[in-house]
């Protein structure tokens, strides 16, 4: 949701920065269509998913130039030991890196609802991170 969120957040904003915008997973084995209530929240707050499957994180699309965002410890965590691009220059936990104190929810098996709120949380968490890479 974090990619589709930040890329809306640019559009709302009126801003066309020159970067690349990409979600990348670190569990799956093949492309997946995204989480049913994933894209019903996103959907409901009018960003087309259509078309969309995750894909695998790899190596072999970090450049110098990348920066990287978890949504929580672990997910940074599991980019730095079992990848060789991560690295503590490059690979962040995107809520931390703003100057939240707390990370984002994973909303996984829960009631739509809580993805609900995690749209809302990831919704300030970008528009901070805007704010921030355009200072």
């Amino acid at each position: 949701m974090a990619a589709f969120i930040m890329k809306k957040n640019l559009d709302e904003m009126g801003l066309d920065l020159p970067v690349e915008i990409m979600a990348r997973g670190l569990f799956q084995h093949f492309p997946e269509p995204l989480n049913p209530k994933s894209e019903a929240v996103l959907i409901g707050k009018g960003i087309n998913t259509e078309g969309y499957h995750s894909e695998k994180f790899s190596d072999d699309e970090v450049t110098d130039k990348t920066i990287m965002f978890a949504m929580d410890s672990n997910g940074r965590d599991i980019l730095l030991s079992d990848y060789s691009s991560p690295n503590e220059d490059n690979t962040f936990v995107l809520s931390y890196f703003v100057g939240e104190e707390l990370e984002t929810l994973n909303p996984y098996g829960e009631p739509i609802m809580t993805y609900g709120l995690c749209y809302e949380a990831l919704k300030a968490t970008t528009g901070k991170l805007i704010e921030k890479i355009t200072e």
